[in-house]
C-alpha cells in the first residue's frame, strides 16, 4: 500500500523527523484558507499522487499569496493525469498539500528499504538528492552509498554513523544525519513497511534537515496488524470513490463504484437495476453503476466509459442501451469508440441496442474497430458477459 505524501510525512513526524508546515486542503477554498493559517511567504501547492515525479507530471506548484495558492489549487484539483510507471492505472488529483516552501543549501537522498533478492533491510544516502536520482543512481552508483541494517529485538541497527560519515564529511552535519537514518529505521520496522524514502532531504541555510518529499510502502500483508494504516488505505478507497462520483457528475453521468468485475454502461436508473439484477443472477458482479443521462454528449460517455476501462477489477463490460429521442444509440457507440482510442485495452465487450439508430449504432462500432458480442435481449446479453468474465479470470 502506498501512503500519500501528506500521510508519510505525518507518519515520519511521530519518528522525530522533521517536515514543513503544511494542510491538507480538498477545494481552492480549503487552499487559500490553509494557506492564510500557515502565514508564510511563499508556499508550495503539492497535487496528491502516488507517482515518484510529480514535477515531471507539472502536479507541483509554487505561490506567493494565499489568493495565488487558491489558483493553482484550481489548476491541479480535479486534473486526471497519465501514469507511465508500472502497472498504475491513471490518477484523479483530489486534493493539495499546501505548505510552506522550504529554501534548499543543499539537496541530499535518504531511504530504507527491502532488498528482496538478499533478503535483507537496506539504508542507502546520497550527497545528491532531488529530481533524477534514479538516473544519478544508474550513471554513478558510487555516489549512492549503502549499508545493510539487521533486526535486534524489533529495532534496526547498523552502522548509520559511518553512512552519515561517507555522506557529509562535516561532524554536526554527519551526527544530524545519522540521527534522521535511525528515525527512518525505526519507521521502516514500526510501518511493516518495504520502502521509506525521502527525497530530497533538504538542509537549509539554518542548517536543519527538513524531509521536503517522502514516499513510504507498507506490506499490504502486515495491515492486518497495523490498523492505524489499514484505516488510511480505506480512507483513500472511500476518497477516491466519492471524487470518482462527482467527477461524473460533471459529464453527465450517475456513477457508483462497485465491488464486481463486470463494467455496466447503461441509459436509464431503471434500465441500469434490472441490469444489475440479470447479472447477479447469472452469477456476476457488477464493477459499477453508471446511468447515462440523456444530456450526455459523445465526449461526455466517452469520459463514462475511460472511467471504466481505467478500473483494473473490470475484466468484461455491458452496455445495455435503449436509445430514445434525446439518447440515441449511435451517439453511446461514439464514445464507446472514442474512449477504447484513447485507452486501448483488451477486455470482452457484449453489446444489447435497442430504440433510436440501434442498427445504426453497430456500424459506428465497427467502424471504430470495436469488437463486441452482440446479443438481442437483456437476459441473453448478461448471461455472455458473465460467461466471458469467468474465462477472463480463470
Amino acid at each position: 500500500m502506498l501512503l500519500h505524501e501528506f500521510q508519510a510525512k505525518k507518519l515520519l513526524r511521530g519518528f522525530g523527523i522533521s517536515a514543513p508546515m503544511g494542510q491538507i486542503a480538498a477545494s481552492p477554498t480549503e487552499a487559500q484558507e490553509a494557506a492564510e493559517r500557515l502565514g508564510c511567504r511563499r508556499y508550495a501547492v503539492k497535487g496528491q499522487l502516488l507517482v515518484s515525479d510529480r514535477r515531471q507530471h507539472d502536479a507541483i506548484r509554487f505561490a506567493s499569496s494565499p489568493s495565488e495558492v487558491a489558483e493553482q489549487a484550481r489548476k491541479l484539483i480535479g486534473q486526471r493525469f497519465k501514469i507511465s510507471e508500472g502497472q498504475l492505472p491513471d490518477q484523479v488529483i483530489h486534493q493539495v498539500l499546501v505548505e510552506e516552501f522550504v529554501e534548499a543549501a543543499r539537496e541530499l537522498y535518504v531511504a530504507v528499504t527491502l532488498d528482496r533478492a538478499a533478503g535483507r533491510v537496506v539504508l542507502f544516502a546520497s550527497a545528491q538528492g532531488g529530481s533524477g536520482i534514479e538516473e544519478r543512481a544508474r550513471a554513478r552508483p558510487e555516489a549512492i552509498h549503502r549499508r545493510d541494517l539487521r533486526l535486534s529485538a524489533m529495532k534496526a541497527v547498523g552502522d548509520f554513523d559511518g553512512l552519515a560519515a561517507a555522506v557529509c564529511p562535516e561532524p554536526g552535519l554527519a551526527m544530524a544525519l545519522a540521527e534522521v537514518c535511525r528515525n527512518l529505521a525505526a519507521a521502516f520496522v514500526a510501518s511493516d513497511a518495504v520502502l521509506v524514502d525521502i527525497n530530497p532531504l533538504v538542509l537549509t541555510a539554518d542548517r536543519q534537515l527538513v524531509a521536503v518529499d517522502a514516499k513510504v510502502t507498507v506490506d499490504d500483508n502486515a495491515l492486518y496488524r497495523r490498523p492505524e494504516l489499514a484505516a488510511l488505505r480505506l480512507e483513500n478507497e472511500r476518497l477516491e470513490r466519492d471524487r470518482s462520483e462527482l467527477e461524473a457528475q460533471r459529464y453527465q453521468m450517475n456513477f457508483l463504484s462497485l465491488e464486481g468485475e463486470i463494467g455496466v454502461a447503461v441509459n436509464g436508473a431503471g434500465l441500469a437495476l434490472a441490469t444489475h439484477d440479470l447479472i447477479v443472477d447469472h452469477g456476476g458482479r457488477p464493477s459499477n453503476f453508471m446511468d447515462i443521462r440523456t444530456t450526455a454528449t459523445s465526449l461526455d460517455i466517452a469520459h463514462g466509459f475511460e472511467m471504466l476501462l481505467a478500473n483494473p477489477q473490470t475484466k468484461a463490460m455491458l452496455v445495455n442501451v435503449h436509445g430514445g429521442g434525446m439518447q440515441r444509440c449511435d451517439t453511446i457507440a461514439e464514445g464507446l469508440g472514442i474512449a477504447l482510442r484513447r485507452r486501448p485495452r483488451k477486455l470482452p465487450i457484449v453489446i444489447r441496442m435497442a430504440g433510436n439508430n440501434a442498427d445504426f449504432a453497430r456500424t459506428v462500432l465497427r467502424n471504430n474497430g470495436v469488437q463486441f458480442y452482440q446479443s438481442a435481449t437483456m437476459e441473453q446479453a448478461a448471461q455472455k458477459v458473465v460467461e466471458l468474465c469467468r474465462k477472463e479470470a480463470a
